[in-house]
């Protein structure tokens, strides 16, 4: 679970969104600090700019002074309770003496920069100070400093404390400069010593740059922050398990006895829980629950408490185990395309088993007065007989009688707000019904009236899971404040849990063939009312009723009063780029829309080409990430004069330093470098073309370098160049091409596995990947493509085999019976856009109308029509990569039998592609 995607999930209901814009659509403004609300001096600049409100002096001319573009830069920290006090301090220190700053303008933003899974590079920055030199660095310290002697605030990683107060200092770029890093991306910059740029790390530890100097009266504080060590501790770490916001969680060796124990650690004012705790309150709180259970059994034993520079430690037992959530993998049984009956009735048998035992360990702290409060499949540790269960991570529980609200929780389990104390539990415990057979119980942040359509879904694909026991799921989870618990007979608030009963359970102890029937009746009446709510919903094999749903799904979600992105979609379209491209941004939502037939959106070309007149700063160049693929899509609709002016820009930057995938580098540019000489027939863009292809074939000779895991697949692997030679080879006919293209294929190759089902995926060393982004089976459409011209290459028949038993182990990982998201890049829609395109063995219509009736598990609605969930599923996405448009173009490619819908360069096979689509 990447954890940054449950901050942009703030802001809005329906998609993802900047956390700045809290207060969009509310009556009421999200507050800000009183100095926000000062008046900014007349000879004053302000801007708001993502989360800081910026002040620069002007100068004589009324324009922003332009001050150097990198140096020593001073932050301050901040508490919620201090910050306007320090953010005024910070102005009337600054203002007079026109040296620029910039703040964070309220204190629900300060909360957020400090949560447990915010960004640790940036934890703890409330305010930045840009001195001139080294000389006024000094002064503001010393001055500024004794200002705010005294004042609190969290550690900031990435910089120098300035003794013990606020104040911290790092070295790095003040304007906004970018270059293209060793990893090929496009990242913020500062310039060396010999006037070159370079990468400005980031990373939450102190740096000073190999060419930088460490002022003479810095050199103190750094030998003082080097002055804390563990090595007089009675523990010998050994591994960082976690690190988050608030601290790490490591294992050790009590190196009296040795005992095996885990770490906890706590800083001060950082990691903040939605009560505003930090973490060593929330640490706090786990020490006093896990005292309060101690002897049952279910949870670790605290051993140790203390502290050591200024951060808090809580030392308990190790758990044997693996968290619940890493037996999917191996032991669910509908990771295959055919699972046998048997597989099935024995997973449902062990599944039903452990969440008796996990209900029961839950039921063991009711008992002692202690909710769990975070209860979800990474926090159930089982045993290695892989049966019992303990309960690990009390960060969150709080006392019964408190009645208190979630405050600390996992979106797939994540109870509605009026669930308090044991009810959360309860809630949790039923999601868990559902999550144990399909882990996408993360829509309910979406839909909680979701969970009937799964329950049948699950009643269907596993057979001998009692009806009672899904129906009393859906009720508690779609229950409305004030109504009855499921199973009991109670108001809500009550005592008591509801077992998970066994298979074949037709009933429990004490209760009477009435109340029985009364309860199965609620429960019945709730599956079938929000039955009725999602059949009003088009499937998505009712082509082309289902396009036209999506379309107006995603029109209607578009913002072109904004200049941030145009469609809502995955977070990255907040990072760069301003949500213009292929992957995220708006030219991909444009081409799903194009490729498929739907009526041109005018308003929608218009926003992006006003938006690239000129692209914003640091926007990358690439196919799928940046520009490459905007100028792309804007010839696939018409405007190849503004496509060539982006394509100038590109090859005015150091396009040849960039990556050698797909997503973000030479196999994409070069692939609508030639696509576009051959539209345009300039030369110059045919060269580039041949020089990309050039440098491509030259990086696969060389050898590859030691690393214990490479990227593999389309996007970022060498599946990617494979592509692009391959096309490449298909212009020019130069046998080392299409020689070049097999050795990156096979190069791929290696990084797979067969799994037990003998699904081909990508092996990342800690999972394996059968998708079409990362895994798999966009390698899988490569293989295709290269097979085409197995002929030309002179291939011995053992060669061929090798690739044709890849792409038979291709379309097994593509016919998985379960997906756990919907999306083109990493989920079911990249199967059927596969499928639909194959022409492998085993590929035929049934296996390809299974996954388009598996993706309706995902459907969910936006204003009455067809819309997806995105990455992570805790909101709606329009975007190609992860959302609806994505789901639109798997489904054009295999519904319309006359479309052609396809991926840039990966036309259907043996189909003559549309004029102007990208061959």
């Amino acid at each position: 679970m990447d954890k940054r995607y449950e901050v942009y999930a703030l802001a809005d209901g329906h998609f993802y969104d900047t956390p700045d814009r809290l207060a969009a659509g509310r009556a009421q403004a999200a507050p800000l600090f009183e100095t926000a609300r000062r008046a900014v001096p007349d000879d004053w600049a302000a801007a708001r700019i993502g989360d800081w409100l910026t002040l620069t002096p002007n100068g004589p001319d009324g324009a922003p002074l332009a001050g150097p573009a990198q140096g020593w830069k001073i932050h301050a920290s901040a508490t919620r309770a201090n910050a306007d006090e320090i953010a005024a301090i910070v102005w009337d220190y600054c203002v007079p003496r026109r040296i620029p700053f910039k703040f964070v303008p309220g204190p629900h933003l300060l909360h957020l920069r400090n949560t447990k899974y915010a960004a640790r590079d940036g934890s703890g920055k409330f305010v930045t100070v840009y001195p001139a030199d080294e000389e006024q660095l000094h002064t503001v310290l010393c001055e500024l400093g004794d200002l705010l002697k005294g004042y609190e605030g969290p550690y900031i990683l990435t910089d120098l404390r300035w003794y013990d107060g606020p104040l911290y200092v790092r070295y790095g770029a003040f304007a906004r400069m970018f270059v293209v890093d060793e990893r090929g991306s496009l990242v913020p910059a500062v310039r060396d010593g010999a006037d070159r740029l370079v990468p400005d790390r980031r990373a939450p530890s102190f740096q000073v740059p190999e060419w930088v100097k460490l002022p003479a009266f810095l050199e103190p504080h750094l030998a003082a922050r080097n002055t804390t060590t563990v090595g007089e501790l009675p523990y010998r770490i050994e591994k960082a398990l976690h690190f988050s916001n608030g601290g790490g969680v490591y294992a050790g060796t009590d190196t009296r006895d040795g005992r095996k124990v885990v770490l906890k650690e706590g800083r001060p004012h950082a990691g903040l829980a939605a009560d505003g705790a930090d973490a060593i309150t929330r640490l706090e709180r786990e020490k006093a629950a896990l005292e309060r259970v101690a002897g049952t059994g279910v949870v670790p034993e605290v051993r140790d408490w203390f502290e050591l520079g200024g951060h808090r430690f809580l030392v308990m037992d190790f758990v044997e185990g693996r968290p619940l959530n890493s037996f999917f993998a191996e032991r669910h049984p509908l990771l295959t395309p055919d699972p046998d009956p048997a597989d099935v009735a024995s997973y449902t048998a062990w599944a039903l088993r452990i969440l008796r035992a996990v209900e029961e360990a839950v039921e063991a702290l009711h008992a002692r007065g202690i909710v769990f409060n975070d209860l979800h499949v990474f926090n159930i540790m089982v045993a290695p007989d892989g049966e019992s269960v303990r309960l690990i991570d009390f960060e969150a529980a709080a006392p019964v009688a408190e009645q208190g609200r979630q405050v600390v929780a996992h979106p797939g389990f994540f109870a509605p707000p009026d669930r308090r104390g044991v009810d959360v539990d309860r809630y949790a415990l039923a999601c868990l019904r559902l999550a144990l057979f399909l882990p996408v119980t993360t829509l309910f942040v979406v839909d909680r009236d979701k969970a009937a359509h799964l329950a049948e879904v699950v009643a269907e694909q596993f057979p001998d899971v009692p009806r009672r026991f899904l129906e009393e799921a859906v009720a508690e989870i779609t229950r409305t404040p004030g109504a009855g618990r499921p199973g009991t007979g109670q108001a809500a608030g009550g005592s008591g849990t509801s077992g998970a009963g066994e298979a074949g359970d037709e009933g429990r102890p004490g209760r009477s063939e009435a109340e029985e029937a009364a309860e199965a009746g609620r429960a019945g009446a709730v599956v079938g009312a929000a039955r009725l709510v999602g059949a009003s919903l088009v499937s998505p094999g009712d082509w082309p009723f289902s396009r036209d749903s999506m379309v107006k799904a995603i029109l209607a979600s578009a913002t072109p009063e904004r200049d941030d992105r145009l469609f809502p979609g995955d977070i990255a379209q907040f990072s760069d780029g301003g949500g213009l491209g292929l992957a995220h941004g708006a030219a991909g939502v444009l081409y799903a829309l194009a490729e498929t037939g739907a009526e041109r959106y005018d308003e929608g070309e218009r926003w992006l080409l006003e938006h690239t007149e000129p692209p914003p700063p640091g926007t990358p160049l690439g196919l799928y990430d940046g520009l490459a693929g905007v100028a792309l899509v804007l010839d696939r609709l018409g405007h190849r004069g503004r496509a060539l002016d982006l394509v100038d820009g590109i090859l005015a930057e150091k396009w040849q330093k960039l990556s050698s995938d797909l997503h973000g580098g030479l196999a994409g540019l070069g692939l609508v470098l030639g696509h576009l000489a051959e539209t345009t027939g300039e030369a110059e863009l045919r060269e580039r073309a041949a020089e990309a292809a050039g440098l491509l074939v030259r990086r696969l000779a060389e050898p590859l370098p030691d690393a214990p895991r490479r990227r593999a697949g389309l996007l970022r692997g060498a599946g990617g160049p494979a592509l692009f030679l391959l096309r490449q080879y298909g212009r020019t006919g130069e046998p080392e091409l299409l020689a070049a293209a097999a050795g990156a294929l096979r190069r791929d190759l290696e990084c797979c596995v067969i799994q037990k089902g003998g699904s081909l995926e990508v092996d990342e060393g800690w999972r394996t990947l059968p998708y079409l982004g990362d895994g798999s089976v966009g390698l899988g459409m490569v293989l295709d493509d290269y097979l085409a011209h197995a002929d030309d290459a002179g291939h011995t028949p053992d060669a061929v085999a090798e690739f044709e038993r890849a792409r038979a182990g291709v379309v097994t990982a593509a016919t998985s019976r379960f997906y756990a998201q919907p999306g083109l890049f990493q989920g079911r829609a990249g199967m059927i856009l596969h499928l639909a395109r194959t022409s492998a063995p085993g590929a035929g219509a049934d296996r390809l109308a299974e996954q388009i009736a598996g993706l309706g598990w995902f459907a969910m609605a936006y204003q009455g029509q067809l819309a997806f969930p995105g990455h992570q599923m805790m909101r709606l996405s329009m975007d190609l990569g992860t959302g609806t448009a994505g789901c639109l173009l798997a489904l054009g490619a295999a519904l319309d039998a006359g479309s052609t819908a396809h991926l840039p360069f990966l036309p259907p096979l043996g189909r003559p592609t549309q004029r102007g689509s990208a061959t």
